[in-house]
C-alpha cells in the first residue's frame, strides 16, 4: 500500500516537473509554471516518506529516490534566486538624495472588494510617490479620488471586466498614453515621471490576462504583450521601470524571457518572492505582482504590505537613482534560442515593439 501511493506520488511530481518545459501555450500546460515551491514542498515530504516507508534494499526504492530528487533539484534550481542564500542582483542603494528616489505601490485591489479605507490608509502610511491600482471600476475611482489633493497627477481606466486601472502620482506625469496593446478591453498605461531632482522615469504599468479556463485558453496574449514591451526598452539610455500584476509567476519561462529582453533587473532577486497571491490562501501563494527596472537604480527596499481586503498583498519598492554602481548590476542575457522565442511568441498576436508608446517627457 504505502509503495502504491508512494509511486503514483512519485508519477505526479515528475508530470508536474516535465509540463512546463514543453513550448505549449495552453493554459493546463503554462499553470504548472506557477507552484514550483509548491512541488519542492512536497517533493522534499515524499522523500522523508520514501526513506521512512520503503525497501531500501530494492533497486526500485532508489530509483523513486533518485527521480524524486532530481525533481526536486530541478524546482529548486527556478526558486532558490528568490531566497536569501542568493546573491543579490540589485545592490543597496547608499545614496541619500531624497530628490532622485522614487517609491512606487501597486495595488491589486479585487474589484468586489469594498475595504477602500483599507487601501488609503496603507498609501497614507506609506506614501508612495506613485500608486497603481489594477482591477478598479468607477466605484474605486470616485472613492481613490479623496486623494486628489495630495497626489495631482493621474492616469484613469475605470473599467467593469476586473482590468481597470489607475495611476495616481504626487510627481509629474509626462507624454502619458493608456493603450490596449492586444486586447481591446485590457488596457494598459505608459508614461513618464519627473523625480523631484527633475530627472526622468520612463514607466510601463501592466496587467495582461492570465491563461486559465475562465479567461484565455493560451497564454499567448500575456505574452505577446510583455514581451513587446521588453523589447521596446531595452538599452535605452532613460531610467525605465516596468510593474503591475504580471499574472505570471517570478520564475517562469515567459517572466525570465522577459527579463532577458528587456534587459531590466528583478531586486527580490536573493531577498524573497514576496508572493504577493493568493492572500487568502498561505499554502497557495506566488509572486504575480512585480517590479522591473533598469541598471539605472539600486534598490531602498522592498516590502509586501498587509492585506486589505484583496485577493492580493499590495507591493510597495523604492529605488534610488545610482547610476555608477547601477552600472555595475547586471541581469539574464539573451542567446540566439530566446531571440528566437520572443519572435514566435510575439508573432502569434497582432502587435509589434512599435505599438508601445514611448514616452519622450
Amino acid at each position: 500500500m504505502h509503495f502504491a501511493i508512494i509511486a503514483t506520488a512519485v508519477g505526479f511530481i515528475v508530470l508536474a516537473t516535465l509540463m512546463p518545459l514543453s513550448r505549449l501555450a495552453v493554459w493546463w500546460i503554462r499553470d504548472f509554471d506557477f507552484p514550483r515551491l509548491q512541488l519542492a514542498v512536497l517533493a522534499s515530504a515524499l522523500l522523508i516518506a520514501q526513506l521512512v516507508f520503503l525497501d531500501l534494499s530494492e533497486f526500485v526504492s532508489h530509483a523513486l529516490i533518485t527521480i524524486t530528487a532530481a525533481c526536486l533539484l530541478y524546482q529548486a534550481w527556478w526558486i532558490v534566486p528568490y531566497t536569501k542564500v542568493f546573491p543579490h542582483e540589485v545592490k543597496v542603494a547608499i545614496s541619500n538624495d531624497s530628490a532622485d528616489r522614487i517609491r512606487i505601490m501597486t495595488a491589486n485591489v479585487l474589484t468586489p472588494n469594498r475595504n477602500t479605507d483599507g487601501l488609503i490608509a496603507l498609501i497614507r502610511k506609506h506614501e508612495p510617490d506613485v500608486f497603481v491600482t489594477l482591477e478598479t471600476d468607477a466605484w474605486w475611482q470616485e472613492r481613490l479620488d479623496v486623494l486628489e489633493d495630495d497626489y495631482p497627477f493621474s492616469m484613469k481606466c475605470p473599467l467593469d471586466n476586473l482590468y481597470g486601472m489607475h495611476v495616481y502620482s504626487r510627481l509629474a506625469l509626462e507624454d502619458s498614453a493608456i493603450q490596449f496593446l492586444v486586447e481591446d478591453d485590457i488596457p494598459s498605461m505608459h508614461t513618464m515621471v519627473v523625480l523631484p531632482s527633475g530627472r526622468k522615469v520612463r514607466i510601463h504599468f501592466l496587467h495582461p490576462a492570465p491563461p486559465s479556463p475562465t479567461e484565455h485558453d493560451e497564454s499567448t496574449e500575456r505574452d505577446a504583450e510583455l514581451l513587446v514591451v521588453a523589447k521596446s526598452v531595452k538599452g535605452l539610455d532613460t531610467p525605465v521601470i516596468v510593474a503591475g500584476d504580471l499574472n505570471d509567476v517570478a520564475w517562469s519561462t515567459t517572466t525570465r524571457l522577459f527579463r532577458k529582453m528587456s534587459g531590466l533587473l528583478d531586486p527580490r532577486i536573493g531577498r524573497g518572492m514576496f508572493n504577493t497571491f493568493h492572500a487568502d490562501h498561505w499554502f497557495l501563494r506566488w509572486p504575480l505582482d512585480h517590479l522591473f527596472h533598469s541598471q539605472h537604480f539600486t534598490l531602498s527596499f522592498i516590502m509586501r504590505l498587509p492585506s486589505f481586503g484583496s485577493d492580493h498583498f499590495p507591493v510597495l519598492v523604492e529605488l534610488a537613482y545610482d547610476r555608477a554602481r547601477g552600472a555595475e548590476q547586471e541581469g539574464l542575457v539573451p542567446d540566439a534560442d530566446d531571440e528566437a522565442l520572443a519572435e514566435e511568441k510575439i508573432a502569434a498576436e497582432p502587435v509589434s515593439e512599435a505599438d508601445v508608446h514611448e514616452p519622450q517627457g
